[in-house]
Protein backbone atom coordinates (compact mmCIF):
# COMPACT_ATOMS: atom_id res chain seq x y z
CA UNK A 1 0.00 0.00 0.00
CA UNK A 2 0.91 3.02 -1.05
CA UNK A 3 2.25 5.70 2.22
CA UNK A 4 2.62 9.74 1.94
CA UNK A 5 6.81 8.73 2.55
CA UNK A 6 5.78 7.31 -1.22
CA UNK A 7 4.63 10.26 -2.97
CA UNK A 8 7.21 13.13 -1.55
CA UNK A 9 9.87 13.42 1.42
CA UNK A 10 10.67 15.97 3.49
CA UNK A 11 13.69 17.12 4.68
CA UNK A 12 12.81 18.26 7.71
CA UNK A 13 16.15 17.92 9.50
CA UNK A 14 17.87 19.42 6.39
CA UNK A 15 15.68 22.49 7.12
CA UNK A 16 16.71 22.73 11.00
CA UNK A 17 19.91 22.50 9.83
CA UNK A 18 19.72 25.19 7.80
CA UNK A 19 17.86 27.63 10.05
CA UNK A 20 20.14 27.12 13.03
CA UNK A 21 23.53 26.87 11.28
CA UNK A 22 22.79 28.91 8.39
CA UNK A 23 20.75 32.00 9.91
CA UNK A 24 20.56 31.85 13.74
CA UNK A 25 23.88 31.10 14.97
CA UNK A 26 26.28 33.22 12.16
CA UNK A 27 23.68 36.47 13.26
CA UNK A 28 22.55 36.00 16.62
CA UNK A 29 25.34 34.18 18.44
CA UNK A 30 26.45 37.01 19.90
CA UNK A 31 23.26 37.70 21.23
CA UNK A 32 22.73 34.42 22.65
CA UNK A 33 26.06 35.32 24.58
CA UNK A 34 25.64 38.17 26.07
CA UNK A 35 22.19 37.07 27.15
CA UNK A 36 23.69 34.69 29.21
CA UNK A 37 25.77 36.98 31.38
CA UNK A 38 23.11 37.39 34.18
CA UNK A 39 22.61 34.27 34.80
CA UNK A 40 26.90 33.83 35.00
CA UNK A 41 26.95 36.51 37.55
CA UNK A 42 24.22 34.93 39.48
CA UNK A 43 25.27 31.44 39.41
CA UNK A 44 28.90 32.54 39.90
CA UNK A 45 28.07 34.61 43.48
CA UNK A 46 25.77 31.93 44.32
CA UNK A 47 28.13 28.77 43.74
CA UNK A 48 31.59 31.27 45.58
CA UNK A 49 28.84 31.78 48.04
CA UNK A 50 27.68 28.57 49.31
CA UNK A 51 30.94 26.84 48.70
CA UNK A 52 32.09 29.61 50.97
CA UNK A 53 29.83 29.31 53.80
CA UNK A 54 31.01 25.80 55.81
CA UNK A 55 29.47 23.07 55.56
CA UNK A 56 27.78 23.16 59.66
CA UNK A 57 26.71 26.24 58.93
CA UNK A 58 24.51 25.44 56.08
CA UNK A 59 23.34 22.43 57.35
CA UNK A 60 21.96 23.90 60.09
CA UNK A 61 20.50 26.96 58.20
CA UNK A 62 18.85 23.88 56.27
CA UNK A 63 17.72 21.76 59.03
CA UNK A 64 16.21 25.03 61.00
CA UNK A 65 13.65 25.53 58.07
CA UNK A 66 12.88 21.70 57.58
CA UNK A 67 12.27 21.87 61.19
CA UNK A 68 10.17 25.63 60.66
CA UNK A 69 8.12 23.87 57.74
CA UNK A 70 8.20 20.70 57.67
CA UNK A 71 9.16 18.74 61.36
CA UNK A 72 11.23 17.65 63.24
CA UNK A 73 11.72 14.55 61.24
CA UNK A 74 12.67 16.05 58.00
CA UNK A 75 15.43 18.15 60.15
CA UNK A 76 16.38 14.91 61.46
CA UNK A 77 16.57 13.57 57.67
CA UNK A 78 18.46 16.87 56.71
CA UNK A 79 21.25 16.49 59.00
CA UNK A 80 22.01 13.10 58.43
CA UNK A 81 21.56 13.37 54.66
CA UNK A 82 23.95 16.44 54.78
CA UNK A 83 26.18 14.93 56.92
CA UNK A 84 26.27 11.77 55.03
CA UNK A 85 27.11 13.49 51.56
CA UNK A 86 30.01 15.44 53.63
CA UNK A 87 31.20 12.19 54.31
CA UNK A 88 31.32 10.36 50.95
CA UNK A 89 33.09 13.37 50.03
CA UNK A 90 30.64 15.58 48.09
CA UNK A 91 29.86 18.90 49.99
CA UNK A 92 31.48 20.91 47.11
CA UNK A 93 29.77 19.12 43.88
CA UNK A 94 26.44 18.88 45.75
CA UNK A 95 26.77 23.22 46.58
CA UNK A 96 27.55 23.88 43.03
CA UNK A 97 24.31 21.65 42.12
CA UNK A 98 22.39 23.60 44.43
CA UNK A 99 23.79 26.67 43.20
CA UNK A 100 22.70 25.97 39.81
CA UNK A 101 19.14 25.04 41.27
CA UNK A 102 18.62 27.92 42.65
CA UNK A 103 19.90 30.09 39.48
CA UNK A 104 17.41 28.38 36.99
CA UNK A 105 14.40 28.70 39.78
CA UNK A 106 15.24 32.20 40.11
CA UNK A 107 14.91 32.95 36.66
CA UNK A 108 12.11 30.57 35.77
CA UNK A 109 9.67 32.52 38.68
CA UNK A 110 11.15 36.09 37.32
CA UNK A 111 9.98 35.20 33.77
CA UNK A 112 7.19 32.64 34.50
CA UNK A 113 5.17 34.63 36.92
CA UNK A 114 4.45 37.27 35.14
CA UNK A 115 3.89 35.23 31.64
CA UNK A 116 1.31 33.20 34.08
CA UNK A 117 -0.45 36.50 34.87
CA UNK A 118 -0.66 37.88 31.70
CA UNK A 119 -1.76 34.29 29.93
CA UNK A 120 -4.41 35.01 33.57
CA UNK A 121 -5.61 38.15 32.52
CA UNK A 122 -5.44 38.00 28.21
CA UNK A 123 -7.42 34.32 26.74
CA UNK A 124 -5.35 35.77 23.26
CA UNK A 125 -1.97 35.33 24.97
CA UNK A 126 -3.05 32.09 26.90
CA UNK A 127 -3.65 30.52 23.66
CA UNK A 128 -0.20 31.62 22.54
CA UNK A 129 1.16 30.49 24.94
CA UNK A 130 -0.38 26.77 25.38
CA UNK A 131 1.29 25.50 22.24
CA UNK A 132 4.89 27.41 23.24
CA UNK A 133 4.49 25.50 26.65
CA UNK A 134 3.44 21.93 25.85
CA UNK A 135 6.27 22.04 22.94
CA UNK A 136 8.62 23.51 25.64
CA UNK A 137 7.21 20.39 28.11
CA UNK A 138 7.19 17.32 25.72
CA UNK A 139 10.42 17.50 23.66
CA UNK A 140 12.83 15.54 25.51
CA UNK A 141 15.45 17.01 27.52
CA UNK A 142 18.51 15.69 25.64
CA UNK A 143 17.30 17.41 22.68
CA UNK A 144 17.99 20.80 23.73
CA UNK A 145 21.31 20.49 24.55
CA UNK A 146 22.77 20.59 20.60
CA UNK A 147 21.03 23.89 19.58
CA UNK A 148 22.05 25.06 23.34
CA UNK A 149 26.04 24.18 22.79
CA UNK A 150 25.90 25.96 19.18
CA UNK A 151 24.48 29.26 20.30
CA UNK A 152 25.85 29.45 23.92
CA UNK A 153 28.87 26.91 23.85
CA UNK A 154 29.66 25.19 26.70
CA UNK A 155 29.75 25.47 30.09
CA UNK A 156 27.93 26.15 33.30
CA UNK A 157 25.82 29.03 32.19
CA UNK A 158 24.52 27.35 28.91
CA UNK A 159 23.40 24.50 31.39
CA UNK A 160 21.74 26.59 33.19
CA UNK A 161 20.00 28.18 30.54
CA UNK A 162 18.84 24.46 29.02
CA UNK A 163 17.68 24.08 32.62
CA UNK A 164 15.39 27.06 32.90
CA UNK A 165 14.12 26.38 29.48
CA UNK A 166 13.11 22.87 30.88
CA UNK A 167 11.41 23.81 33.84
CA UNK A 168 9.94 26.92 32.79
CA UNK A 169 6.39 25.57 31.75
CA UNK A 170 5.10 24.56 35.28
CA UNK A 171 5.05 27.62 37.24
CA UNK A 172 3.81 29.80 34.37
CA UNK A 173 0.92 26.96 33.77
CA UNK A 174 0.14 27.33 37.74
CA UNK A 175 0.63 30.75 38.23
CA UNK A 176 -2.55 30.88 35.33
CA UNK A 177 -4.10 28.28 36.82
CA UNK A 178 -4.13 30.09 40.23
CA UNK A 179 -5.13 33.37 39.34
CA UNK A 180 -7.74 31.91 36.68
CA UNK A 181 -9.50 30.54 39.72
CA UNK A 182 -9.94 33.19 42.11
CA UNK A 183 -13.75 33.34 42.96
CA UNK A 184 -15.63 35.65 40.69
CA UNK A 185 -17.72 37.22 43.51
CA UNK A 186 -14.29 38.45 45.12
CA UNK A 187 -13.40 40.38 42.01
CA UNK A 188 -17.14 41.52 41.88
CA UNK A 189 -16.33 43.00 45.50
CA UNK A 190 -12.81 44.17 44.79
CA UNK A 191 -14.64 45.80 41.13
CA UNK A 192 -17.36 47.31 43.27
CA UNK A 193 -15.31 49.04 45.81
CA UNK A 194 -13.20 50.75 43.06
CA UNK A 195 -10.25 48.85 43.02
CA UNK A 196 -7.99 49.05 40.14
CA UNK A 197 -6.21 46.59 37.86
CA UNK A 198 -3.11 46.53 40.30
CA UNK A 199 -4.78 46.90 43.14
CA UNK A 200 -6.81 43.61 42.60
CA UNK A 201 -3.81 41.52 41.42
CA UNK A 202 -1.77 42.50 44.11
CA UNK A 203 -4.00 42.35 47.19
CA UNK A 204 -6.88 40.01 45.79
CA UNK A 205 -5.75 37.41 42.77
CA UNK A 206 -1.95 37.15 44.25
CA UNK A 207 -3.01 36.16 47.65
CA UNK A 208 -5.29 33.84 47.09
CA UNK A 209 -3.26 31.84 43.99
CA UNK A 210 0.07 31.83 45.98
CA UNK A 211 -1.08 28.28 47.19
CA UNK A 212 -0.93 27.54 43.47
CA UNK A 213 1.71 29.32 42.28
CA UNK A 214 3.78 27.68 45.24
CA UNK A 215 2.99 24.18 43.44
CA UNK A 216 3.97 25.24 40.37
CA UNK A 217 7.77 26.81 42.21
CA UNK A 218 7.76 22.83 44.00
CA UNK A 219 7.57 21.42 40.28
CA UNK A 220 9.94 23.55 38.47
CA UNK A 221 12.26 23.06 41.03
CA UNK A 222 12.63 18.93 40.59
CA UNK A 223 12.45 19.54 36.87
CA UNK A 224 15.50 21.80 37.33
CA UNK A 225 17.01 19.21 39.42
CA UNK A 226 16.71 16.55 36.81
CA UNK A 227 17.48 18.78 34.29
CA UNK A 228 21.35 19.84 35.88
CA UNK A 229 22.16 16.43 36.16
CA UNK A 230 21.73 16.33 32.34
CA UNK A 231 23.86 19.56 31.65
CA UNK A 232 27.18 17.48 33.21
CA UNK A 233 27.03 16.01 29.48
CA UNK A 234 27.72 20.07 27.86
CA UNK A 235 30.05 20.49 30.32
CA UNK A 236 28.14 21.83 34.04
CA UNK A 237 29.69 20.98 36.70
CA UNK A 238 28.37 19.39 40.34
CA UNK A 239 26.93 16.04 41.42
CA UNK A 240 25.72 15.50 37.70
CA UNK A 241 29.35 15.71 36.55
CA UNK A 242 29.99 12.76 38.80
CA UNK A 243 27.34 10.37 37.42
CA UNK A 244 28.74 11.11 33.96
CA UNK A 245 31.85 10.49 35.03
CA UNK A 246 31.17 7.43 37.08
CA UNK A 247 28.81 6.12 33.71
CA UNK A 248 32.10 6.92 31.54
CA UNK A 249 34.18 4.82 33.59
CA UNK A 250 31.83 1.85 34.48
CA UNK A 251 32.27 2.96 37.93
CA UNK A 252 29.34 2.05 39.85
CA UNK A 253 30.41 3.06 43.36
CA UNK A 254 30.72 6.97 41.98
CA UNK A 255 27.87 7.01 39.74
CA UNK A 256 25.51 5.89 43.01
CA UNK A 257 27.87 7.49 45.28
CA UNK A 258 26.48 10.68 42.95
CA UNK A 259 22.87 9.41 42.74
CA UNK A 260 22.05 9.25 46.32
CA UNK A 261 23.42 13.06 46.71
CA UNK A 262 20.78 13.88 44.26
CA UNK A 263 18.36 12.04 45.83
CA UNK A 264 19.15 13.39 49.37
CA UNK A 265 19.33 17.03 47.58
CA UNK A 266 15.77 16.58 46.23
CA UNK A 267 14.23 15.00 49.08
CA UNK A 268 14.70 18.18 51.20
CA UNK A 269 14.22 20.54 48.67
CA UNK A 270 10.98 19.30 47.44
CA UNK A 271 10.05 18.61 51.10
CA UNK A 272 10.68 22.45 52.26
CA UNK A 273 9.11 23.67 49.56
CA UNK A 274 6.06 21.66 49.96
CA UNK A 275 5.61 22.91 53.37
CA UNK A 276 6.41 26.45 52.57
CA UNK A 277 2.98 26.03 50.03
CA UNK A 278 1.28 24.36 53.06
CA UNK A 279 2.21 27.07 54.95
CA UNK A 280 0.86 29.86 52.93
CA UNK A 281 -2.47 29.70 54.68
CA UNK A 282 -4.79 31.29 51.69
CA UNK A 283 -7.41 28.92 50.56
CA UNK A 284 -11.07 29.47 50.09
CA UNK A 285 -11.85 32.73 51.49
CA UNK A 286 -15.18 33.93 52.25
CA UNK A 287 -16.99 36.54 50.89
CA UNK A 288 -17.88 38.38 54.23
CA UNK A 289 -14.31 38.94 55.26
CA UNK A 290 -13.27 39.82 51.67
CA UNK A 291 -16.01 42.46 51.48
CA UNK A 292 -14.54 43.52 55.35
CA UNK A 293 -11.19 43.67 53.92
CA UNK A 294 -12.05 45.69 50.91
CA UNK A 295 -14.04 48.22 53.11
CA UNK A 296 -11.22 48.80 55.12
CA UNK A 297 -9.04 48.92 52.06
CA UNK A 298 -11.01 51.82 51.09
CA UNK A 299 -11.15 53.41 54.43
CA UNK A 300 -7.64 53.71 54.80
CA UNK A 301 -7.19 55.44 50.99
CA UNK A 302 -5.27 51.83 49.99
CA UNK A 303 -2.70 52.30 52.27
CA UNK A 304 -1.31 48.55 53.77
CA UNK A 305 -4.03 47.14 51.50
CA UNK A 306 -2.04 44.00 51.00
CA UNK A 307 -2.23 43.09 54.82
CA UNK A 308 -5.48 43.44 55.18
CA UNK A 309 -6.48 41.80 52.41
CA UNK A 310 -4.30 38.76 53.60
CA UNK A 311 -5.70 39.55 56.95
CA UNK A 312 -9.19 39.10 56.13
CA UNK A 313 -8.21 36.22 54.41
Amino acid sequence: MLSPADLATLPFDDWVNAFVRGWLVPNFRPAFRAAQVPVTLVLNNLNAFLLFVPMLLTTAAFAAVAWRVVGSGMAIFTLVGFAFIDMIGLWPETMTTLAMILTSVIFCAVIGIPLGILSARSDRMWKVMRPVLDIMQTIPSFVYLVPIVMLFGVGMAPGIIATIIFALPPIVRLTNLGIRNVRGDLIEAAHAFGSTGWQMLWDVQLPLALRTIMAGLNQTLMLALSMVVITALIGAGGLGLVVNTGLGRLDVGGATAGGVGIVILAIVLDRITQGLAEKAKIGRVSLGRSLLGLLRFQGSGGSGSGAQIKKAG
